[in-house]
């Protein structure tokens, strides 16, 4: 591992979280899945050496429940959702160069064989602990067939995570209040000896491992709090017949351990890699370079698996002797007209309903990747969904795009014979540098919109010269033209990553042969072929009563599910992945009761405000001091954001900040105002268009 600019020389791998292999895929799930194939192809376009490897999650309780309950084996059960992934991602032009699951050969002997590694090198041993019994059932309950209280915030917990507060990963019995999922009755605790791994030993070089890990900046700064609280051991095992069994030479009996999923699916991620090299051959790929040399690993996962992938996981590797993560990319939640995505109450855009609507899924694709930062929540709606593809895929890229090749063809049969501009490469050049910076800062919202902003530049170029009004054989209309293709070829290259099939399209239209995900960055300014055919329009504009048939379609799912009153609740198992870090979030915090007056609104001075300099306060664990700039002077806030953002890159980013709140002082250093965030991730709040700074919200 590096920490040098991509590309480098050592080969790449890029992960995302494992999907359970239980239940249907929605685009809270493809958000994640979408971003890690952009990444890995925008490195590529940079010239590095990249394998995109992932699997399907077979072990754990939530396939186990759901086979339970449909009366079917669980292996049988994920085999059936492994083989509907394997036929849906690639719907999405999600293409992985190998897509394994967690059961198969490979994964058992790799997950073993560390496992061993681990107990030899000293990390593991045996525990007594508190395991929640059902004594109706006779059973013991593993993870998700127990519910209670998180012990940390007082939220509805799972057994293995408080997925619906704190997001804490949760070690058996200490969900309080203990509840079979099995009967529904309270459930006791036993004891029970279980093996655990010492993570507690590795807290000073995860506490180095996260300094110089590279992502996003939640992966970095969110799992500093559970380091400094004091890391507890992780409990590997779990009473369980479905499973990868304990590496135990003596083993034997109905008490028989496997190992817990958290265990054996991260390390799919080698065990895929070994797949993909005993494929092409080590020459083309080599995995023990990645996983044992000094390749480079990027993982993207939801938020809600931080702790696993920047604690557990790192450890995990460290022990055993493997390379670790350079980066680590966590993507926020996915809403839906505003509202938590809800798989109970159907209010989920699923993928096979996006695709039987008939959209092409490089519309989603530019939609979930251009749409916030990639650790910012998004909200999807029909309604911003048709302004994004109406606005910039139809208005500006592919309106730029026909129009140039459009009058190229029927003016030149083809590009013109001359050379580009000064001025256009150097824009071409301009937008192959932002490109490059973006995937380095793992901002693919950056890639497309470095990409679309060209495709601006170029509207406007020709705009401004107006070749229509030239005579075509002058040399001033064959220099506009001729740099109006090349900068349809050169948004064509930058785009690939986010819209590979119309990046295709177009590529083809210019003349170019072969396959345009073989193309790098500088393949933008080589020139276009002389002749090509008469171009289509490869956008096509969604029209408003288009938008308010789906619109009214989700608004009758979700009713018709908020009202059947005999429906199960379904909790996330069904549709749970590793990787979205989507949960059910209906139960937001509720509405106040209490109205205030239009009157006592207007006594808040609500400015608009920019972060001039932002630095954590010594021996204080959350708190920031901020110098913002509001118009009329620069105020010092203190804010409880030290664990949630990376401070050194909030400097020029606006914000929206109470100016009149009393002044206060917080570990000696006083708060002059409040700035406004939202939700446990403290997300800033801010404008979206370009109100002055001082500026009073109203």
């Amino acid at each position: 591992m590096s920490h040098e600019d991509f590309p480098t020389d050592e080969p790449a791998v890029v992960t995302c979280g494992l999907p359970y292999a239980n239940g249907d895929l929605h685009i809270g799930h493809l958000r994640g899945y979408i971003g890690a194939d952009a990444f890995s192809r925008a490195l590529e376009t940079l010239g590095q050496e990249t394998a995109y490897v992932c699997g399907s999650d077979m072990h754990g309780t939530p396939v186990a429940v759901n086979a339970e309950q449909q009366g079917v084996d669980p292996e049988d059960f994920a085999l059936d959702w492994h083989e509907q992934y394997k036929e849906t991602f690639p719907q999405f032009n999600v293409e992985f160069d190998n897509y394994g699951h967690t059961h198969d050969e490979t994964n058992v002997e790799t997950t073993q064989e560390i496992v061993r590694t681990l107990d030899d090198e000293g990390y593991i041993y045996e525990k007594e602990i508190q395991v929640a019994y059902d004594p109706d059932a006779d059973q013991y309950l593993p993870d998700r067939y127990v519910e209670g209280t998180c012990p940390y915030c007082g939220a509805k917990a799972r057994g293995d995570e408080c997925d619906e507060g704190c997001q804490r990963h949760l070690e058996p019995g200490e969900v309080e209040d203990p509840t079979s999922t099995i009967t529904g009755n309270p459930a006791e605790y036993r004891e029970r000896t279980h093996k655990f791994f010492e993570v507690s030993e590795f807290s000073e070089f995860l506490t180095e491992f996260l300094d110089g890990l590279e992502g996003t900046s939640n992966a970095r700064n969110q799992p500093r709090q559970w380091i400094e609280d004091g890391l507890q051991d992780w409990c590997i095992t779990r009473d369980m017949d479905w499973g990868i069994d304990y590496p135990d030479d003596d083993a034997g009996g109905e008490d028989d351990l496997v190992l817990y999923v958290w265990v054996d699916a991260p390390i799919e991620y080698i065990s895929s890699s070994k797949q993909y090299s005993e494929r092409v051959g080590k020459d083309a790929f080599d995995w023990e370079q990645v996983w044992k040399g000094d390749g480079e690993i990027m993982h993207v996962i939801g938020r809600d698996i931080i702790q696993h992938h920047a604690i557990f996981w790192p450890a995990m590797l460290e022990g055993a002797g493997y390379n670790k993560p350079r980066g680590i990319a966590a993507t926020g939640f996915i809403t839906i007209n505003g509202k938590g995505l809800s798989t109970s109450r159907n209010r989920a855009i699923w993928a096979k309903e996006y695709l039987e609507e008939g959209f092409h899924p490089d519309l989603l694709r530019y939609y979930l990747t251009t749409t916030g930062g990639l650790q910012q929540d998004v909200d999807f709606s029909w309604d911003a969904f048709q302004e994004t593809v109406n606005g910039e895929l139809v208005g500006t890229i592919g309106n730029f795009w026909y129009r140039s090749l459009l009058f190229a063809y029927r003016n030149y049969e083809g590009t013109p014979d001359t050379d580009v501009s000064e001025e256009v490469r150097k824009r071409i050049q301009d937008a192959i540098g932002d490109v490059r910076a973006n995937v380095n800062d793992y901002s693919m919202r950056g890639v497309g919109g470095a990409a679309t902003e060209l495709a601006q530049f170029g509207n406007e170029y020709i705009q401004r010269n107006e070749p229509w009004k030239l005579d075509a054989e002058s040399e001033e209309a064959t220099q506009v033209i001729r740099d109006c293709v090349q900068i349809a070829k050169a948004v064509a290259v930058l785009l690939e990553p986010i819209t590979p099939d119309k990046a295709q399209a177009l590529w083809a239209q210019i003349g170019e042969d072969g396959d345009i995900a073989d193309a790098h960055l500088e393949d933008a300014l080589e020139a276009p072929p002389r002749d090509f055919d008469e171009p289509g329009e490869l956008f096509e504009k969604i029209e408003d009563d288009r938008v308010d048939e789906l619109t009214e379609k989700l608004e009758e799912r979700v009713a018709a599910a908020s009202d059947d009153d005999d429906a199960e609740t379904e909790s996330d198992e069904s549709t749970d992945t590793e990787a979205d870090g989507m949960s059910d979030t209906d139960d937001l915090e509720p509405l106040a009761d209490e109205r205030i007056g239009f009157e006592d609104f207007q006594e808040l001075d609500v400015r608009v405000g920019r972060i001039e300099s932002a630095e954590g306060i010594e021996d204080a664990d959350d708190l920031a001091r901020l110098e913002v700039d509001i118009g009329f002077e620069t105020r010092q806030i203190v804010a409880g954001i030290k664990q949630l953002h990376d401070l050194e890159e909030l400097p020029g980013e606006k914000c929206v900040l109470l100016a009149n709140m009393e002044k206060a002082e917080l570990f000696g250093v006083e708060s002059n105002g409040m700035i406004l965030a939202a939700g446990e991730e403290a997300d800033l709040l801010t404008t979206h268009g370009d109100a002055a700074v001082g500026e009073k919200i109203k």
